[in-house]
């Protein structure tokens, strides 16, 4: 008798190209998880009931690893309806085909070179011949990651919480913010936390890696173990020197800003107000959790928190945005051109144009993706202010999750249209785009003449 088979071939058949097959599983995703929340014994009896619209919306920034909602958490839902929650947010940090490939693992069956094909669009690695390697480091190092943060947040959450309650909120958080989550079910939220040291730098450690890429992430550990054999690749150090940039600018400008605002920093101490800052630089990228209120901030810090947000986090990674090395080879190239270069030079390395191309059409889909979203809802939620709006839109299509506490203000339309900027903000435009666009059966090997006299700028 053969095998069964946990991955279905025709999913994942040649039929289907990489970026099908990742747009249509993550939809697959979506509606079991919504189907999931509608079980009973899902919601808390007594508590705001939640429609169809809600518990889609849910599954989908759990999926997608977003984190906004239209309910409390912890109010509106029962233990069950938080563990599938997280459980979702887990498949949806790690990718629903890392998942499915586990499957194969255990059943013993081999994948076909398709399949290898769909996990490097997902995983971003670098070669198809290396790609099982890496998923078994990442499966291995996720865990333990998350099982660090588990332990170290336990020293706060037991003697609070009690040892079963306190382990469950431990794992749950380290689980939310090291796949940039940002679910809570605390009572109070993580206010109660923005000074103390060891929930605030636990969770945005976890959010920090997370963030990062498992391809960097693996690559720096294997470079710390045995420097010589393995090198520190390009794609590593420019993606940490940017996410250290936008990390201390991040810092200094919500410092600033906010330093005398008695609603946000100005009620902390000095050393609460550093930690508070840092923070939310951290969150922005894609996390979600927030220590300060959001909707108090001023406007110069939320105009740097859309900013960061629509910057995100890395390729590779359980964040959004169009990614920091998509922003460093945009900069890089525009400073090429002021200092009238022609190639971008990153650490002695040239970049190549395509990339230099694929990283403006990233970027361009991005913003014509939050500028069609932002109308839509400023024409279905026309009471809502365009800050608030604003700030929403980005953080959906970036997956991050953060809210100026207007989610649940939202009507259908409303939620909807977030639903559809999550899903597509998880799997890229570009892939979207790629996935479904019509191609010619016709193979073209015509090139034309260039054409100069085109004015640019």
């Amino acid at each position: 008798m053969s095998r069964p088979d946990p991955l279905p071939r025709r999913a994942l058949s040649a039929r289907l190209t990489p970026a099908q097959l990742l747009a249509l599983v993550y939809a697959a995703g979506i509606l079991i998880g919504t189907g999931l929340l509608h079980l009973p014994g899902v919601q808390r009896a007594g508590a705001q009931a939640l429609t169809s619209i809600d518990l889609l919306f849910t599954a989908t920034s759990a999926i997608c690893i977003t984190g906004l909602v239209v309910a409390d958490t912890g109010e509106a839902f029962t233990r069950l309806g938080q563990v599938i929650i997280i459980i979702l947010v887990q498949i949806g940090g790690l990718g629903i085909l890392t998942f499915g490939t586990l499957f194969a693992f255990l059943t013993g069956r081999r994948l076909n070179f398709s399949e290898r094909q769909g996990l490097v669009a997902q995983l971003n690695a670098l070669s198809v011949g290396g790609v099982l390697p890496l998923l078994r480091a990442i499966l291995t190092y996720t865990l333990v990651t998350e099982l660090v943060g588990a332990v170290l947040l336990s020293f706060r959450f037991v003697p609070q919480y009690g040892l079963g309650e306190g382990l469950y909120q431990a794992v749950f958080h380290a689980v939310s913010a090291y796949n940039n989550g940002g679910f809570v079910v605390l009572a109070g939220g993580m206010a109660p936390y923005a000074q103390d040291p060891l929930v605030s730098l636990t969770l945005a450690v976890l959010v920090i890696l997370g963030g990062l890429g498992f391809l960097v992430q693996l690559n720096y550990v294997s470079h710390l173990f045995s420097p010589r054999k393995n090198r520190l690749l390009v794609y590593s150090r420019l993606t940490v020197l940017t996410t250290a940039i936008l990390l201390a600018l991040g810092t200094l400008v919500i410092l600033l800003v906010e330093w005398q605002n008695t609603k946000t920093l100005g009620a902390l101490s000095t050393p609460g107000k550093f930690l508070a800052a840092f923070f939310q630089s951290v969150t922005p990228r894609s996390a979600g959790f927030s220590t300060v209120n959001i909707e108090a901030m001023n406007t110069a810090t939320i105009f740097t928190m859309i900013g960061l947000m629509f910057i995100g986090a890395n390729s590779g990674s359980t964040g959004g945005g169009i990614k920091t090395s998509t922003f460093a080879i945009l900069v890089g190239s525009a400073w090429n051109m002021v200092r009238g270069r022609g190639e971008l030079i990153v650490f002695q390395r040239r970049v190549l144009n395509e990339n230099v191309v694929r990283a403006g059409s990233i970027t361009t889909l991005y913003t014509l993706l939050v500028a069609t979203a932002f109308f839509a809802l400023l024409a279905t939620n026309p009471k809502l202010g365009f800050t608030h709006l604003l700030f929403e839109t980005v953080s959906a299509a970036a997956t991050v999750g953060l809210s100026m506490n207007t989610t649940h203000l939202l009507n259908d339309p409303g939620l909807l249209i977030l639903t559809a900027l999550m899903y597509l903000g998880r799997i890229g435009p570009l892939t979207f785009a790629v996935a479904f666009s019509l191609r010619s059966t016709q193979k073209r090997n015509i090139k034309y003449p260039p054409e100069r006299d085109i004015l640019v700028g």
